[in-house]
């Protein structure tokens, strides 16, 4: 018969192998999260165009980001990003120690190993065809989520010497997929589709084509992706514009927005939630973050001042006209358009687009605030990135 204290001794053991089985499957579920992020992948629009269309287009019939006002708070010249300076992009570049992810299309021997972006301003989720097939055309740009995939895909040989090496490249970057399909439903309101079928048809359709993306860029070896929502676009200055009415009781009280596409934004993104946690499911290895574009940007709305900006900040700082600043005849670019004297005021740039101020705001949100699910974990930063990303909004200083 075992002694007490042999039993005791079993006991403390048996205890001992517990606490050290749960201490290592902690450390171990810790090190699977951690990323040293190597580089971005960026796929979207407009949002997160950081030069593309400018690099596709003929010089002969430029985009208005490749002129003045576009790009005069922090690039001091137009660089093709449809704002007065920085994107959401540059400040997470920013934040993680890398350097601008710069544009893939028309980038002649630009180096791509810090990062490639293949947003292109106009983009689409769904191919030009199932669109023109749905009687919904679009001729700003063909190049739509598919075929910015397809050009990743063309262009790995270039990047990485073997395909095990393109994998552990891809895994080792953040890879951002949208804000897109914004263009998908404005073409869609343009053609003269009704709320209702857009929900019900173009919306699903959206989605599921994120979500074929997101799980090819998972069988390539994507282990980090990003995946943002929509705007409060209710409280854009050219729908405000667009669907100005008389009726106080489609205005939100608090903010000034328009109610019903805030609503139809809301009901968009929480399908999208409801795909990425079926993904998340179906891939556990993965760290899916939804980026919580709606609420970070509301916020500013709700509270202008607290963030700089002027009361009820609606008017578009470059524009003309109107009871908000915004001519859609008479846009930020072209000659004769006025630019307002200080843009940080400003959250609306020009009609369509936010101004620098207000892409650091929901930038900072993201990064450091509460609005990505599941919460980002910088854990893996080193010391020098991370104490010099805690507690400062972002550089303000310009090139």
């Amino acid at each position: 018969m075992a002694s007490p204290i042999s039993h005791l001794l079993k006991k403390l053991k048996t205890f001992f192998l517990i606490i050290l089985l749960t201490t290592t499957v902690v450390v171990s579920s810790e090190q699977q999260q951690c990323r040293n992020f190597q580089s971005i992948i960026s796929f979207g629009d407009s949002i997160a165009d950081t030069g593309n269309l400018l690099g596709l287009s003929n010089p002969n019939d430029l985009p208005l980001a490749a002129f003045p006002p576009y790009g005069e708070t922090f690039f001091h010249s137009p660089t093709g990003r449809f704002s007065d300076g920085r994107l959401i992009i540059d400040f997470i570049a920013e934040f993680l120690g890398l350097p601008y992810v710069p544009p893939y299309y028309g980038s002649k021997n630009g180096s791509f190993e810090k990062g490639a972006n293949f947003a292109v301003a106009g983009a689409t989720a769904l191919e030009q065809d199932a669109l023109e097939s749905r009687g919904i055309h679009t001729t700003y740009t063909n190049v739509s989520l598919q075929v910015q995939l397809k050009s990743l895909k063309e262009s790995l040989p270039n990047l990485c010497a073997s395909p095990s090496d393109c994998r552990e490249m891809i895994g080792n970057a953040l890879v951002i997929v949208g804000e897109i399909g914004g263009n998908d439903i404005h073409n869609g309101l343009i053609a003269g589709k009704s709320l209702h079928e857009i929900k019900q048809q173009l919306v699903p359709l959206v989605i599921n084509t994120v979500s074929s993306v997101i799980t090819e860029l998972i069988s390539m070896g994507a282990r980090t992706i990003m995946v943002p929502g929509s705007f409060p676009i209710g409280c854009w200055t050219a729908v405000l514009t667009l669907y100005k009415t008389s009726t106080k009781e489609e205005y939100d009280p608090l903010t000034g927005c328009l109610k019903w596409p805030n609503d139809f934004v809301q009901q968009r993104n929480e399908k999208l939630q409801e795909e990425l946690n079926r993904l998340r499911k179906r891939h556990p290895h993965v760290t899916i973050l939804y980026a919580d574009y709606y609420n970070t940007g509301l916020r500013i709305f709700q509270e202008p001042a607290r963030f700089g900006f002027m009361d009820r900040p609606f008017s578009a700082c470059c524009g003309t006209g109107g009871p908000y600043n915004y001519n859609s005849a008479s846009l930020c670019g072209t000659k004769g358009v006025d630019c307002c004297v200080d843009p940080s005021k400003y959250v609306n740039w020009d009609g369509i687009h936010l101004t620098e101020s207000a892409y650091r705001w929901i930038a900072t949100g993201l990064l450091e605030g509460p609005y990505t699910v599941p919460a980002f974990d910088w854990s893996c930063l080193g010391s020098e990135i991370k104490n010099a990303s805690s507690g400062k909004q972002f550089s303000s200083s310009s090139r």
